[in-house]
């Protein structure tokens, strides 16, 4: 995604959610109007090359509305100036991607209060912790905003990486440094996902003399179109020009209060649903850092979910039996209880189990001990 089209991203982002539909629907339908050769001198196009590495090669493919096209298959590994020599002239500007299947990523979906959209990144950045094993200094991560409710939340998807995924992805390694304008991630029907999982700081700087002086001569005809069409009205609204002036000074205070009001309420509401979030059940690194005190070395666990108030743990046992007893009494969960049948599995006599838990909120005094439980 190009400067340009962030920034109106951003801009989209700061509009009422109500009104994000019908932003999106103007701005394509404005865009639509545009040759596809002035939306790509424009930076507004968002036709790019995608790198996907496939085995001992790498894929090079068009992507564009969706669409994806083939462009050749190139060696494992190929350097960016061979990119350059294999792209026809019309491709060979346009941003290149790097390309992860879909089972190098964690997606997460979430629900926030509409109040984050306009910093959605670093909000859900601080989350990393919560909803997801890693830390966020061990991974690449973007959001996708999947939908704005009525009722005022966000229903958005995190995308989480490791960092050696992204950093190993392209070799020689040292060769691709800095080339790539982003990475995003295949889905299951093999067509892009629709995020930059690479960090602003290691993507590639792109600068075009020429395309800077358009958009500098583009947006002086239209500073002259504006003033030209003002000074026509001009004459015709000097009578009523003073008496304007005033009712705006009057509503631009209103505003400003209303604004201000309406963002303490936002803050508030952003504050106690977090607060309640966070007290309806333990984080994943406390349930983590308890199971690692309760189990024993014998025990390997295949699977460990969290959702919906609920803990299930799937894996191998020694002592499958025994395991109730062994989780009953913490102040984390409750009820665990064995379901299905023990089976035989994974040799040296372990035995495969499924054990469910419901998940409690945490108590304030036994939080305070949990560092005492760390092995």
């Amino acid at each position: 995604m190009t400067a340009l089209r962030e920034r109106l991203g951003q801009l989209g982002g700061r509009i009422a959610p109500g009104a994000g539909g019908f932003w999106s629907w103007w701005k394509c339908g404005l865009l639509s109007w545009l040759p596809r050769q002035w939306q790509a001198l424009l930076g507004l196009s968002n036709a790019r090359v995608l790198l996907s590495p496939q085995g001992d090669g790498i894929e090079v493919l068009h992507a564009h509305e969706g669409q994806l096209r083939p462009l050749g298959v190139l060696s494992e590994q190929a350097g960016p100036l061979a990119v350059d020599a294999s792209l026809p002239a019309r491709e060979a500007h346009l941003p290149r991607f790097g390309l992860l299947p879909a089972n190098a990523v964690l997606r997460k979906p979430m629900r926030l209060p509409a109040a984050a959209e306009a910093r959605l990144h670093d909000v859900v950045g601080f989350e990393i912790d919560r909803q997801t094993p890693f830390t966020a200094d061990q991974v690449y991560f973007d959001v996708r905003l999947l939908q704005r409710r009525s009722d005022g939340h966000l229903d958005v998807e995190l995308v989480v990486v490791p960092r050696q995924q992204v950093e190993s992805l392209l070799s020689p390694r040292e060769a691709w440094q800095a080339q790539l304008d982003g990475v995003d991630v295949a889905t299951a029907d093999g067509s892009p996902l629709g995020v930059n999982l690479l960090p602003a700081a290691q993507r590639r700087l792109r600068q075009d003399p020429m395309r800077r002086l358009n958009r500098m001569l583009m947006l002086g005809a239209l500073v002259m179109l504006v003033l030209a069409g003002w000074q026509v009205l001009d004459n015709r609204r000097k009578a009523a020009a003073q008496l304007a002036a005033q009712v705006e000074a009057s509503a631009v205070r209103a505003r400003a209060v209303a604004a201000q009001r309406q963002q303490l309420q936002d803050l508030v509401d952003g504050h106690a649903f977090f607060t309640a979030q966070r007290a309806q059940q333990p984080t994943a690194t406390e349930v983590i850092n308890e199971l690692s005190f309760r189990l024993d070395d014998d025990t390997w666990l295949e699977k460990l979910s969290i959702e919906g108030g609920r803990l299930q743990l799937i894996g191998l046992s020694g002592s499958a039996s025994s395991l109730v007893s062994k989780l009953e009494g913490s102040h984390l969960w409750k009820t665990p209880s064995l379901t299905g049948v023990l089976q035989a599995g994974g040799g040296e006599k372990r035995e495969r189990f499924t054990l469910n838990a419901e998940l409690m909120a945490p108590r304030q005094e036994a939080a305070d001990g949990a560092a005492a439980h760390t092995p």
